[in-house]
């Protein structure tokens, strides 16, 4: 679960780390109301979409001269200014895809006298089980470049959970930004505060980009993008608050409600299948014959026939999907109940493409005869090679 970057924030103000001041708005007037409550002259205007490289994002309705997704406001004026233009426009990013993102939130903070800029993020690292603090010196809009071009100017610290943050990794941290004096030690607060942030706030991700020294001699988070481990996230009822659907895939919050794991690919086969690993070699299969998969999609292992229905449903709902692979291994799942739901699904909708069906174990052969039943034209499959081959010359054959 992501969430936007005055969200972030404001967590991290809570866990006592230097963020500069700022509010959200969702109406010019409001972008004036909260520029109201800043000591100025300065304000900075910030487009709140759920994707990186807003700063040198371009807006779709706006001319190629017009300024990005981050802008600085002398004025009470220019914040009304730029709030106008921005909200409601798509804003094009090198993380949004050419379709871009729709414009509904603004963040209007505090500008901030930059002397330097550093990169630092907190993340799981599940090769070695620990967390990895990532840091560098050259922060900004262009650590992707950085990290690709010169990746020995980004310092991993390796931190064991069982340890917790220790006085080595914040020294460590300092070291790595080159930091010293009365900066170094403020590098090694804002370490450990941020390590016990992500730790409690169960966060998948914490990245600050950038961490800047001000002219002043602080140390402050200037951007923050957050997200959440959704396996924790019934530790944290109030997350449900933070979420903002309209920045989510529309078939991905709909699969949400039936606790369905679904992310939507480019590809053209729908997959269902109960079990992740079995999904990935199923997408994997259809990839190897050819074709490419429409979406991972994961009705778990205790799924009901209203589940399967839904799963079916949002498969469908795909313009680009031209045939579906159901692929079922019922060990806790049984095949039967799989069968209802697909054929419940199949006479609500127009199936209007191709469907394979390959089922195995529990309760196998009432679900074979359920499908072979129901009067619907459904091609049984022997195994997951049998099943890939089949959809994929059906999907053909149908072009």
């Amino acid at each position: 679960m992501n969430i936007h970057e005055y969200q972030a924030k404001e967590l991290l103000a809570k866990a006592g780390l230097p963020v500069p001041a700022g509010y959200p708005a969702m109406t010019p007037e409001e972008a004036v109301e909260a520029a109201g409550k800043l000591p100025g002259p300065l304000y900075v205007v910030k487009a709140q979409i759920h994707a990186g490289g807003r700063g040198k994002g371009k807006f779709k309705e706006l001319g190629p001269d017009a300024k990005g997704g981050v802008r600085l406001a002398r004025s009470v004026d220019e914040v009304r200014a730029n709030a106008a233009e921005m909200l409601g426009n798509t804003l094009v990013t090198i993380q949004t895809g050419a379709e871009g993102k729709q414009v509904n939130r603004l963040y209007v903070t505090d500008g901030v006298d930059i002397a330097r800029e550093y990169y630092l993020a907190l993340l799981v690292d599940r090769g070695s089980g620990r967390v990895a603090m990532v840091a560098s010196t050259e922060g900004g809009m262009d650590i992707e470049t950085v990290a690709h071009d010169t990746p020995e100017r980004i310092t991993t610290i390796t931190i064991d959970p069982a340890q917790g943050f220790q006085p080595h990794h914040g020294r460590a941290l300092a070291y790595a930004l080159k930091l010293t004096g009365d900066l170094n030690k403020q590098a090694q607060a804002t370490a450990r505060k941020l390590y016990e942030a992500f730790m409690n706030l169960d966060c998948a991700m914490l990245e600050i980009n950038p961490l800047v020294e001000s002219e002043d001699g602080k140390l402050i988070i200037l951007d923050a993008k957050m997200s959440f481990d959704s396996n924790a996230a019934f530790r944290h009822p109030e997350y449900e608050a933070l979420r903002d659907v309209t920045e989510e895939d529309p078939m991905e919050v709909e699969a949400s409600k039936y606790d369905l794991a679904y992310v939507k690919l480019d590809g053209n086969i729908g997959c269902m299948v109960n079990g992740a690993g079995l999904a990935m070699a199923t997408m994997d299969i259809i990839k190897l014959e050819g074709a490419e998969p429409a979406n991972f999609l994961d009705v778990g292992g205790g799924a009901t026939t209203e589940k399967v229905t839904a799963a079916f449903k949002i498969i469908l709902s795909d313009p680009a999907v031209k045939g579906i692979l159901v692929n079922i291994f019922g060990g806790i799942m049984r095949c039967d109940i799989i069968a209802e739901g697909i054929i419940a699904a199949a006479k609500q909708v127009d199936l209007s493409v191709p469907l394979v069906v390959r089922l195995e174990g529990t309760n196998v052969e009432e679900g074979k005869a359920i499908l072979a039943q129901s009067g619907l034209p459904i091609v049984a499959a022997n195994d997951l090679g049998d099943a890939a081959r089949k959809i994929v010359e059906q999907v053909r054959q149908a072009a």
